[in-house]
């Protein structure tokens, strides 16, 4: 029997031998390709061994690469070097588009491309050298192949000729890893795989190659028809909106009809959080306008933005429509010829014009073709406008001489009978912040003691990611003072009602962030866990810092103390419309958001990656776990899923309004057969 065993041990070490001497190439390709996942995994999660993933990449490697055995030794090189690129190439994609989107690439997007040439200068500041280390792969290969070529062993390889048995028993190998993988994954999990909304989730457990495959089957499925998935998109359009659903929280309040007739200006102040506003150097607020506005106004101090990789687009978008972000793609590329309940058409029926005001190009996030489709009646973009290029902050015209050129057109509006409704956009508080010449100055320094015991002032913040973000944000802020100066000082702008809100987060890492509340002066490190001095701020307080201010504010004194408070009910960008639409006098039945003041403590906030948050906890869709609000809180468990389910099946239905355009085709109808049921 031992000596059976022995035989046994002896001919399964051969045969594993005679295979790597055997496939040289091929072993080569398998694990170039496989470390090329593990770095891609360190560089985007920040760890880089995870078992299932890692099994479920070598097997789509094994997959991909048996193939090459029904290819003659000296043709396989050229196939396995092509699968190669492609690994590199998914993941250096992938790697900087989590840095900047902290999300994953998707097939979806491909018609966003166009976009990247505004905010090209935001990406590359994100990026290192070593980011592109992929690259390295294929030149490995071909190094290898080239010694490879220059000996006998492919002559070799072609006389044994086992492609067959390599075949076979790489797709065993590959088949291994999937049935480990697969059995080990939860309900969560393919639920997740399937429905693919959750990027950062499928390609940390499912690995790179398979999340980026899966994607291409998600974006492709629905192009291949029209109709695909829309009965069952109907049924969910239909069960979610009942009658119950439609006039829950829909109830008139104390703030019902106050601004009917009234005009209305949006403010969409570019990259604007509300940490900013707490913060002070030598004595000056980082933005006094902001703040000054939070204490005249309606101030909503736990308000989120709920934007995915459309960004600004996103929440022009949510905020519009109370609908959330498309899961592949952008709206405002890919679904912009879809028909949505939006604000502008709402005060359209009531007569007002409608108009856009943005100092960027028309075809920048295909606002040319989406502001009509929204319900804007005129627009006026980069061509409207008169400057040179020493007048240009990134983006576009500087938000200083935008507004100055602004104020004429809004005051045109003013001095005509019929009522009107406009979104202002601003853009020098765009990423990337570097463009130091050209902000209002900004002291960063600080006097601290060091460890010397010697007094000094410090400029630790001044060129750091974070120091140019508060600089650039606080020279926007000047340049929407003098803005605010000119209309309280102006004849016009007393039947006008403002809504000011920052559009998305900086789109800062939590480490940069962190150097802002644990930078040690003394010495230069950063305070860690266990020192007295430090401050908590781990990746759900991150999350949670990426809140913006929403104001609601009026130059008319007897408007502003009917408004003056502050709200603290926790809140979502898409709770804008309905909040908004009952001070109007409108109502959207397919609103997904609520009017926070019915709604008040029971909100919750969901984003487009399945997380949200509530007033009394942030969960996390990515790993599950989730950071009680309130010290000492404790949760029910069933507090926790509830609130995951709920955000789950708005996003579902979210989705299929926006993929299927439901509102056009089948909103009439539910409404009728809505309205029958209640008679």
């Amino acid at each position: 029997m031992k000596e059976n065993k022995d035989n046994l041990f002896v001919r399964t070490r051969r045969r594993i031998v005679n295979y790597f001497l055997t496939n040289k190439l091929f072993v080569s390709y398998v694990i170039l390709a496989l470390l090329g996942t593990i770095v891609a995994r360190g560089f985007s999660f920040g760890h880089t061994f995870y078992l299932k993933a890692h099994a479920t990449d070598l097997a789509m490697i094994l997959i991909i690469g048996s193939f090459v055995y029904f290819m003659k030794p000296k043709n396989r090189f050229k196939y396995l070097l092509f699968w190669l690129a492609v690994f590199a190439g998914i993941e250096t994609i992938n790697v900087i588009y989590y840095k900047f989107f902290t999300s994953f690439a998707s097939f979806g997007e491909l018609a966003t491309l166009g976009q990247t040439e505004t905010v090209v200068g935001s990406i590359f500041e994100k990026l290192r050298v070593i980011n592109f280390i992929y690259v390295l792969n294929p030149l490995i290969f071909i190094y290898l192949y080239t010694k490879m070529n220059k000996t006998a062993y492919f002559n070799f390889i072609e006389k044994i000729n086992r492609a067959k048995r390599c075949f076979f028993g790489t797709l065993l190998g590959a088949l291994l890893c999937l049935i480990f993988t697969f059995a080990s994954a939860t309900k969560t999990d393919y639920s997740r795989l399937v429905k693919q909304w959750n990027r950062v989730y499928v390609a940390d457990r499912f690995g790179f190659i398979m999340y980026q495959f899966n994607d291409l089957v998600q974006t492709l499925t629905p192009k291949f028809s029209s109709l695909f998935g829309y009965d069952d998109a109907l049924k969910k359009f239909e069960r979610f909106f009942t009658k119950e659903e439609i006039n829950e929280y829909a109830a008139k309040n104390q703030y019902t009809d106050i601004f009917k007739g009234k005009n209305v200006i949006f403010v969409h102040m570019e990259s604007i959080q509300s940490f900013l506003m707490d913060l002070e150097f030598n004595g000056e607020e980082v933005v006094p306008t902001v703040n000054k506005l939070a204490k005249e106004g309606m101030y909503f101090e736990n308000f989120y933005p709920q934007i995915s990789t459309g960004t600004s687009s996103d929440t022009e978008f949510t905020l519009l429509s109370s609908l959330l972000p498309a899961a592949s793609g952008t709206v405002f590329v890919s679904y912009y010829n879809r028909d949505y309940n939006t604000i502008p058409k709402y005060l359209k029926e009531q007569g007002y014009k409608t108009f856009s005001v943005h100092g960027n190009h028309a075809s920048m996030w295909n606002r040319s073709k989406v502001h009509p489709r929204l319900g804007y009646d005129k627009m006026y973009f980069e061509e409207s406008f008169v400057y040179t290029e020493d007048d240009v902050i990134n983006l576009g015209i500087n938000d200083s001489l935008f507004f100055k050129q602004v104020i004429p057109i809004l005051e045109g509006y003013e001095k005509e009978d019929s009522p009107y409704m406009s979104t202002v956009i601003t853009l020098s508080n765009h990423s990337p912040f570097i463009y130091k010449d050209k902000y209002a100055p900004f002291d960063l320094s600080d006097t601290v003691v060091d460890a010397k015991g010697k007094t000094v002032v410090t400029n630790y913040l001044d060129g750091t990611p974070v120091g140019n973000y508060i600089v650039s944000s606080h020279s926007a802020d000047l340049s929407l003072g003098n803005f605010i100066d000119y209309i309280n000082e102006s004849e016009y702008f007393d039947d006008t009602i403002f809504v000011f809100y920052g559009d998305h987060d900086a789109r800062l890492s939590r480490s940069e962030i962190n150097y802002l509340y644990n930078y040690n002066p003394a010495d230069g490190s950063t305070y860690e866990v266990g020192d007295e001095e430090y401050k908590d701020y781990d990746i759900f307080d991150h999350e949670l810092n990426k809140k913006t201010p929403l104001i609601i504010w009026s130059k008319n004194k007897t408007i502003r103390d009917n408004l003056n408070k502050t709200v603290s009910y926790t809140m979502g960008m898409y709770d804008v419309m309905p909040t908004i639409g009952n001070m109007f006098g409108f109502k959207n039945p397919f609103a997904l958001g609520h009017d926070i003041f019915n709604i008040k403590n029971n909100n919750v906030v969901v984003f487009p990656n399945g997380s949200y948050v509530t007033n009394e906890v942030y969960f996390s869709n990515q790993n599950g776990k989730y950071k009680t609000l309130k010290t000492n809180a404790v949760l029910d468990e069933n507090y926790v899923k509830s609130r995951a389910d709920y955000a789950e099946e708005r996003l579902e239905v979210s989705n299929a309004i926006i993929v299927h355009n439901l509102i056009k085709n089948d909103g009439d109808n539910l409404l009728n057969k809505l309205d029958n049921e209640g008679e």
